[in-house]
């Protein structure tokens, strides 16, 4: 990763320059008003605006309060420090990272098989996270629950599954952490997956039974596998620790599909909700217009 001044003033690490920042926006390390919410944007929301410290640089700037990356895992360990201290020095909290990679073109792991390597690796690969997780100060780590294994009754998988997510609950617990169950739509994206919906999820984190197992509820993935957003939001409410917003179809920014995120806001600043929301989708346009249209549909979703 090459530090340019821009992302050494991100980091901190530019002291001299970083008052005079501040001086100059009159708003501390910000120039735009904080959004209410804690939505939050990810590496190549602002590519435009340069590398990963230079677009979190941005986006604390245009008044976006968290940050996530799927892939931070994958970063070495000082890409991972950098992006800490970035987000520190912003005041920014860190979303999810991924804590178990799937390999998606294999359809594996198979969490509810006959066989215990997959899952034995699966809980290899959470306690490794655990050092990730505290180096970037995240809480939250996304964990997909594998593929469907067609061999086995399903109802037999879940069980399986059930089992292998509590022990997982059992190592992250007591370091803090929520590890967070997406489920992902079969009908665009994912076929074959276990976990189809937030109802399935609500399932095994009710038997899992750990405060370190909740839901990740992926608007985009549930309005195209199941919809009726809110009422299962409400039904499900006390297992889901996490939340992404991506219209459908298309999978962009609020306002560019079918899904009225304007009430979805409404509903969670009812509910209280203080968590991160993150902004697990694409532009809709390139470059800089696209980039200013998704600051513009979070700042139209948010006044609501």
């Amino acid at each position: 990763m090459s530090l340019t001044r821009r992302a050494l003033i991100a980091t901190g690490l530019a002291a001299t320059a970083a008052p005079a920042l501040s001086a100059a926006t009159g708003k501390g390390s910000s120039n735009a008003a904080h959004f209410s919410l804690g939505y939050a944007p990810h590496e190549g929301s602002f590519a435009s605006r340069g590398g990963l410290l230079e677009q979190i640089a941005f986006a604390a700037d245009q008044g976006f309060r968290a940050w996530e990356d799927n892939d931070a895992r994958k970063r070495p360990v000082n890409e991972q420090e950098a992006m800490a201290r970035a987000l520190s020095q912003r005041g920014m909290t860190m979303g999810v990272f991924v804590a178990s990679i799937p390999k998606w073109s294999d359809f594996r792991p198979l969490l509810g098989g006959n066989d215990d390597t997959d899952r034995e690796a699966f809980l290899a690969d959470i306690r490794t996270s655990i050092e990730v997780a505290q180096r970037l100060d995240a809480k939250h780590m996304t964990v997909v629950t594998g593929f469907m294994d067609r061999k086995v009754p399903e109802a037999i998988q879940t069980g399986r599954i059930i089992d292998c997510m509590r022990r997982a609950g059992d190592i992250v617990a007591p370091h803090g952490l929520t590890l967070v169950m997406e489920p992902l739509n079969t009908r665009t994206n994912h076929p074959g997956v276990f976990m189809q919906s937030i109802a399935q999820g609500y399932a095994v984190a009710c038997g899992a039974d750990s405060p370190g197992v909740k839901i990740l509820a992926d608007l985009y993935h549930e309005q195209i596998q199941s919809g009726n957003l809110i009422p299962t939001l409400e039904a499900c409410w006390a297992d889901i620790g996490y939340i992404q917003f991506g219209d459908n179809p298309g999978r962009k920014e609020p306002g560019t599909g079918e899904i009225n995120y304007a009430n979805i806001v409404r509903w969670l600043r009812a509910r209280g909700y203080a968590g991160v929301i993150g902004m697990e989708h694409g532009n809709s346009l390139a470059g800089r217009e696209g980039e200013e249209r998704l600051i513009a549909a979070y700042r139209a979703i948010d006044r609501t």
